[in-house]
């Protein structure tokens, strides 16, 4: 039986069936195949006991787009989560379920400008995703209707009742109609969240879903404290250490992952992206190439990787450390599967160790630090698996295509110099620690939260500086303005190429390269900052130099650089600040 057959077996339409297929969904999560049938077939409402990372949203998701059509004219469906984050998860799960079949689902919160929501509410929406206090703000405004609503779904119930939102959920629920159907879905059943089922939701129905496994015993867990300037650094060096390296690496942002994905491509790794900007065609393809091994390393959100399942992970890499708890579970939990080992790891900058000790409470789990390799480490393993690689060629194959040419190379110089010369040309800098960016005592470790220190991959114990939360590159670096940008056909990977031919100064030390539309900023230590602007004068000859000093008063930005272009390039002029009023809603 095909994954999508036992979709198609709780009674979902075809047309749901290809969003599902293009968004790479594998098979119905136990929430899924309990709630779906129940809403598309049944007439009670339901009452979940499910966690975060379970599939919630696609187990309600699915059935109300199966049950609404667009055109009513009225609000069909009113979702209520506790947090602005939630409320834009699940307004764009939605979006990208539906597929194909017109409805408007649109996120209504705190922190976004409240004209823009209005006017949004105004064209007409058929499905409204929120959180409690701005949903409350537009019913009050006569601006939000819920009488006809066919749904009315709690998501996070016993979250938002610890928000202290129960009194307004009350409220938004009274507005409704008394023929909807109603869901709600919680971690923890509190006798607040049982009194408001008992006084709104008609005959309901309780689901329950086992509590997933919080953490596995095949999955070994630990981190590296790292700046967020060197997480790139620290996790090439965890590839290049590993003898076989597939995984998944989460960032918090689409930017992050984009830029992240670049950076190693750039660097020659075999990585890919994935996040809710590439098209569902493009998905479908990224995904069947991770799985069939044709590349190595997939960077992705949260939301993007969802509904991905693959066996075979060795390591799952938590380049952002994951907002909730529950986040960290369900993404470690995709290593150490089908009775093999995996890895999970997580970079934490100085500031969010609190957060990472909040994590490791709540999943009550072993979480140890760890010490990053070194310099030394990298070089000694390349060295390791080049000489393992020429031991198998020189018992394997004959090789007697190239023995002419060996011969003439041969001819002029020792064999040593030879030899040499071609590791060189291979290797270029790889085999020299110079070439490695200096993290210092930021990568030591050896503490543990949650529990002992055990052995594992990575060195732990007294290497590098223990504690020390705040150390700081004595080294520096500085920001350096190019005047050359998207419109003259640069990227990050041109700007580099441009730097090294200049000034030969290597890609790993070009770092946060920036490009707008007509200039870039990149982040270079102080030593190489001189070399490259001296090299770029003396290209100029007199002229205008194309690298400097990024500075407060320089450069004029042009109008379509002017939303994206970072705080340095405006000009440096004393302003009188209008006070500007924006309605926030905490949460």
């Amino acid at each position: 039986m095909s994954d999508l057959e036992k979709f198609r077996q709780l009674g979902i339409s075809e047309q749901t069936l290809k969003a599902l297929a293009k968004k790479g969904f594998e098979e119905p999560s136990p929430i899924q195949a309990i709630t779906i049938p129940l809403l598309l077939s049944g007439e009670k409402d339901i009452m979940g006991q499910a966690q975060t990372g379970t599939g919630k949203t696609a187990a309600f998701g699915i059935p109300i787009i199966e049950k609404l059509h667009h055109g009513k004219k009225n609000v069909q469906a009113i979702i209520l989560a506790p947090t602005r984050e939630l409320a834009i998860q699940i307004a764009e799960e939605m979006n990208s379920l539906k597929g194909e079949k017109v409805l408007e689902i649109v996120p209504i919160y705190g922190g976004q400008s409240i004209d823009m929501q209005l006017s949004r509410l105004h064209r007409g929406v058929d499905i409204v995703v929120g959180t409690p206090g701005r949903v409350l703000d537009m019913i009050h405004r006569g601006s939000l209707l819920l009488d006809k609503v066919t749904f009315a779904v709690l998501d996070e119930a016993d979250e938002m009742l610890n928000m202290g939102f129960i009194e307004d959920i009350e409220e938004i629920l009274s507005k409704t109609g008394p023929d909807k159907r109603m869901l709600m879905f919680s971690a923890t059943m509190p006798h607040q969240i049982i009194a408001i089922a008992e006084k709104f939701m008609r005959e309901y129905e309780v689901v329950t879903v086992k509590r997933q496994q919080l953490t596995t015993a095949l999955t070994d867990q630990i981190y590296f404290e790292v700046r967020r300037e060197d997480k790139l650094e620290a996790l090439t060096r965890i590839i290049d250490i590993e003898d076989d390296f597939y995984a998944l690496v989460f960032c918090r942002t689409k930017n992050d992952v984009d830029e992240i994905t670049e950076k190693l491509v750039y660097r020659g790794y075999a990585a890919e992206a994935l996040h809710g900007d590439i098209s569902q065609a493009q998905r479908i393809k990224v995904i069947d190439r991770f799985k069939r091994k044709k590349f190595n390393i997939l960077i992705a959100t949260d939301v993007a990787a969802r509904g991905i399942d693959i066996n075979n992970l060795t390591h799952v890499i938590n380049f952002s450390i994951p907002q909730e708890a529950e986040s960290y579970i369900h993404r470690i939990g995709r290593t150490g599967r089908a009775g093999k080992t995996g890895t999970a790891i997580t970079f934490v900058t100085p500031s969010e160790y609190r957060k990472l000790t909040f994590i490791q409470k709540l999943t009550n789990t072993e979480i140890r630090r760890e010490r990053l390799p070194t310099p030394k480490d990298i070089i000694a393993n390349k060295k390791v698996k080049f000489k393992e690689a020429i031991a198998n060629l020189l018992t394997t194959e004959k090789h007697l295509d190239y023995l002419s040419l060996a011969g003439e190379l041969l001819k002029d110089a020792e064999p040593e110099a030879v030899l040499a010369a071609m590791l060189k040309f291979t290797f270029k800098e790889d085999l020299m620690a110079v070439s490695y960016s200096d993290l210092g005592s930021r990568a030591g470790g050896g503490t543990v939260i949650g529990g002992n220190a055990a052995s594992g991959g990575y060195s732990s114990g007294s290497g590098g500086g223990g504690g020390n939360r705040n150390a700081v590159d004595s080294k520096g670096k500085t920001r350096l303005f190019v005047a050359r940008g998207k419109q003259d056909g640069y990227n990050p990977r041109k700007i580099a190429d441009m730097i090294w031919d200049a000034a030969k100064v290597k890609g790993y030390k070009v770092e946060n390269i920036q490009c707008f539309d007509s200039f870039t900023f990149v982040t270079v230590p102080f030593s190489e900052a001189e070399t490259i602007m001296e090299a770029f004068r003396r290209r100029a000859n007199g002229r205008q130099s194309l690298v400097e000093l990024a500075k407060e008063d320089k450069p004029a930005v042009k109008s379509s650089d002017k939303a994206a272009a970072p705080a340095a390039a405006e000009p440096a002029k004393k302003k009188k600040k209008k006070a500007k009023f924006q309605e926030v809603e905490q949460g």
